[in-house]
C-alpha cells in the first residue's frame, strides 16, 4: 500500500506516523507505563490498523519525552493526558474523516480520561489492556469516568490479564453509557503477546468493522 511516513515534533508531542494513501481517518496510540512508541503492541496494532486504510500515530507521552526509562508519576498524569491533547491538536488534519485515539495500558487509561473530560475531542477510543485496577487489587477500580465517556469505545483484553478479568470487565462495560465492545484474546497477558497472539489482525478487523463505522457516524454528526 503506497502512502508515507514522517516523525512530528514539536511543544508536547514526539509521534511517528504512518499514512496510507487516502487515508480513511487517523488513530492516535500511547503506550504503557513502562515503554514508549516503539513498543511492539504499538507497532503490531499499527501496522494492521495502516494496511486497513488507516493512519496512525504512535507517540511518547510528556513523561517519557522527558526520560527515556521509569514509570509515569501519578501526580502528573494530567500533563500527560495535556500532551495526547497536543497530540490530537498537532494530528488531526493529517487524514480526513474520524479521529480515534487511544493506547495500551497506562496509554489508554488517560485517553479515556481525557476523552471523558472533553467529549468533543475524539470520534472514537481504542483501549488496548485496560489497566482495570491494579494486579491482585480490584477494590481499586480504575471505572470512575467510564460513564462520561461518549465515543465509541473498543477494548482489547487478554484472557489471562492480571490487571482484571473477563467477569470484571464485562461488569465495568455495563458503566458506558456510548456503544462499547470487548475483544478478548485467548492465552494473552497485559502485554498481549502480539508476536504470537494474532491480536493486531483481531484488532484490525474489529476496528474497521465495528468501531471505524460508528466513528464515521460521529464525526459525520459535528
Amino acid at each position: 500500500m503506497s502512502g508515507d511516513q514522517f516523525t512530528v515534533e514539536q511543544d508536547m508531542v514526539a509521534a511517528d506516523v504512518q499514512r496510507p494513501a487516502q487515508a480513511r481517518g487517523i488513530v492516535i496510540l500511547a503506550h504503557g507505563a513502562g515503554s514508549d512508541r516503539h513498543s511492539a503492541i504499538l507497532t503490531v496494532v499499527a501496522a494492521s490498523l495502516v494496511q486497513r486504510g488507516l493512519a496512525v500515530a504512535r507517540i511518547d507521552l510528556p513523561y517519557r519525552q522527558d526520560r527515556p526509562k521509569g514509570p509515569p508519576a501519578s501526580s502528573k498524569a494530567a500533563r500527560d493526558r495535556d500532551g495526547i491533547r497536543a497530540a490530537v491538536a498537532a494530528l488531526r488534519n493529517v487524514a480526513d474523516g474520524p479521529l480515534i485515539v487511544g493506547g495500551h495500558s497506562y496509554g489508554g487509561r488517560q485517553a479515556s480520561m481525557l476523552a471523558a473530560e472533553d467529549p468533543d475531542l475524539v470520534d472514537g477510543l481504542l483501549l488496548t489492556s485496560y489497566p482495570l485496577h491494579p494486579p491482585g487489587k480490584p477494590e481499586r477500580a480504575r471505572t470512575e469516568h467510564l460513564p462520561d465517556i461518549t465515543a465509541p469505545t473498543l477494548i482489547v483484553h487478554g484472557r489471562s490479564d492480571s490487571f482484571g478479568t473477563s467477569a470484571e470487565f464485562a461488569e465495568a462495560l455495563s458503566l458506558f453509557t456510548a456503544p462499547v465492545r470487548l475483544l478478548e484474546v485467548e492465552k494473552a497477558d497485559h502485554s498481549l503477546k502480539p508476536d504470537r497472539s494474532g491480536v493486531g489482525e483481531s484488532t484490525g478487523d474489529a476496528v474497521t468493522e465495528w468501531l471505524l463505522p460508528l466513528a464515521e457516524e460521529r464525526s459525520a454528526r459535528r
